[in-house]
């Protein structure tokens, strides 16, 4: 049996997340370049909070999807 592979489109928020995450792999990867290790842990905690207020939409849409499927 084959299973149909959907491709969802990525959430907003889950979009700001990857381009956060992005930038603070940038600015790891540069850390000689950047003024401080400040930057860098605000970043990190910026795309952290991002993160899980993507995670918490995306369980938002599971689950009105999962009502809307019953």
């Amino acid at each position: 049996m084959q299973k149909d592979v959907a491709v969802r489109q990525m959430s907003r928020g889950e979009k700001e997340t990857e381009a956060e995450a992005a930038l603070s792999a940038v600015a790891i990867q540069s850390a000689a370049e950047v003024d401080s290790l400040d930057a860098i842990a605000d970043r990190i905690e910026r795309a952290a909070r991002d993160l899980s207020a993507a995670l918490r939409e995306l369980a938002q849409q599971r689950r009105i999807a999962q009502n809307a499927a019953e």
